[in-house]
């Protein structure tokens, strides 16, 4: 199941690339995709990986990792834009899997140990995110000159990264015990979180700004009936 599982998510990152590089959309539609996914997600990791974890061990538990996972994600993404820049090659890369990674990563630690429908709200949420996130990044690689065949294999390489994200983080932390795989699913969760604060969500409000909000309350809604559907 879990290579399956990867395979569909991180197969949505190249779809969505060549959406991004091939296809068109009107801004505001592709707003509106942003924040239907945007809210997807929100719902999903508070209620597959938060609240699970504080159900299992402790609040604190929670707080320590949601805590540390957005900081961290802060302060990278601080390093890219302002110090490593976001256009160099490195940075670039870093900027793309910066989003994926802590996504995967929880992918994988929400697999161990779940059913085959357990995981199908979070997995559909990040699949959800993933496509108009790879479309909206490499529509703007390529329109800044680079070639499109380079992009397409730029955005391969990077879902190749985010699979082995989510294959170690089921496969080395499968033994580890319940708190501290709480606080690494919860870190997980923090780093989720304030990337959708801060890449997510902005971009769906100047995409597309007066149905932005309703659109991330539909992505919510389908998070929860994804949801309502694995658990019943």
């Amino acid at each position: 199941m879990l290579f399956t599982v990867v395979l569909v998510v991180s197969g949505a990152l190249v779809l969505g690339a060549i959406w991004g590089i091939y296809g068109k959309l009107p801004k505001g539609v592709e707003g509106f995709l942003v924040a239907l996914a945007g809210g997807a997600l929100l719902l999903s990791v508070t209620s597959e990986l938060i609240q699970p974890s504080i159900d299992r061990t402790s609040i604190f538990h929670a707080m320590l990792g949601v805590g540390a996972g957005a900081a961290v994600f802060a302060l990278c993404d601080y390093l890219i834009d302002e110090k490593w820049g976001s256009d160099s090659g490195g940075g670039l890369l870093a900027a793309i899997t910066l989003d994926g990674i802590p996504e995967n990563l929880a992918l994988g630690v929400a697999l161990i140990g779940a059913g085959g429908l357990e995981v199908a709200a979070l997995a559909g949420s990040i699949l959800l995110s993933n496509l108009p996130e790879a479309a909206g990044g490499a529509r703007a690689m390529a329109e800044g000159g680079r070639s499109k065949a380079k992009v397409l294999w730029l955005w391969v390489w990077t879902a190749a990264i985010l699979s082995a994200a989510a294959i170690i983080g089921n496969l080395a932390l499968e033994g580890v015990g319940e708190g501290p795989l709480a606080i690494i699913r919860c870190f997980a969760a923090g780093a989720v979180i304030a990337s959708l604060a801060t890449e997510v969500f902005p971009q769906a409000y100047r995409e597309d700004r007066h149905w932005a909000g309703v659109a991330t309350a539909l992505g919510a809604i389908l998070a929860f009936s994804l949801g309502s559907l694995a658990g019943g």
